[in-house]
């Protein structure tokens, strides 16, 4: 498997990352990029991420065999639109976000007749620095990657889409747009939400400052999250909301169950409601879930 021409839109973190995996693993002769702001793409080429900066994402889809879409969710439709006219069935278009039914819809509307040839995908991988500067093409290695084809997918490009994946050494799965935003919703959407408002509540309070500065290694581990890239997780709340508000019923039943025990000093019941968490939490480990 190697491809001719790797059309990167989006030479951030996660485009680039992408570009330089590829490149090391000898898989793509060359990298064409395109950025909205050009300070970024002319970033990519001086530090080798691509080869060839493209002045639109169509001119970055021109002769490519392989396309990664790695912008904004929000902006997504409007990139599709942008390269639909260059789309054809033997080229392979990914995208990397963090929402899937959303942008399958984006996918029907803007690319048409040519929406056979997209495999969305999200690799479960990122920092919370983003930006060309930081690509690294280990990000996507021992990675879970998410694809979730429709109907019109083509098989051979999905195909192409596990290879490619593979060959990066990340681990594949495959499930439906709407399976994989229910289960994100409750594993990555509402931990941000959570770690996003216990921020707020503490730095709101009065003496919020002198708190934070008490704060040791659990606050640390707990909150990483809530230093993440505040436009990119609006869009990606926005985009799955539905989701992530049922999600978050759910969450606040469990925290009302704990309150309710605490307040009226059950103190049996307490500890069998953190029995129940710490053994869920110490059975479960990423490792096992990422061979």
């Amino acid at each position: 498997m190697m491809f001719e021409q790797l059309g990167i839109i989006g030479c951030g973190l996660m485009g680039g990352s992408f570009a330089l995996a590829l490149k090391r693993a000898g898989l793509v002769k060359r990298v064409v990029g395109y950025s909205k702001s050009p300070s970024t793409t002319e970033r990519a080429r001086k530090l080798g991420v691509i080869d060839v900066e493209a002045p639109s994402a169509l001119l970055a889809v021109s002769g490519a065999d392989i396309v990664l879409i790695a912008v904004p969710v929000a902006a997504t439709e409007a990139t599709f639109k942008s390269i639909k006219h260059l789309v054809t069935p033997q080229m392979l278009v990914m995208d990397v976000g963090s929402t899937k039914r959303d942008v399958v819809d984006a996918s029907r509307r803007a690319l048409r007749e040519q929406v056979g040839s997209f495999v969305p995908a999200h690799p479960i991988a990122g920092k919370e620095v983003s930006g060309v500067e930081h690509a690294d093409a280990d990000l996507y290695t021992g990675k879970q990657v998410i694809l979730t084809p429709i109907e019109r997918t083509l098989t051979v490009q999905l195909q192409k889409a596990v290879d490619v994946w593979t060959a990066l050494g990340c681990r594949v799965v495959k499930m439906s747009p709407e399976s994989h935003d229910a289960a994100f919703a409750a594993v990555s959407h509402l931990p941000h939400l959570i770690s996003f408002a216990l921020m707020n509540a503490i730095s709101g309070q009065p003496h919020g400052k002198d708190y934070l500065s008490l704060a040791g290694p659990g606050f640390r581990d707990f909150t990483r999250i809530a230093a993440s890239d505040p436009k990119m997780w609006r869009d990606i709340m926005l985009a799955n909301r539905e989701e992530l508000l049922a999600q978050a019923k759910i969450f606040q039943h469990n925290l009302q169950a704990l309150e309710l025990m605490i307040s009226s000093g059950n103190s049996d019941a307490l500890e069998g409601l953190i029995e129940q968490a710490s053994q869920t939490r110490a059975h479960w480990s990423m490792a096992k879930h990422q061979k």
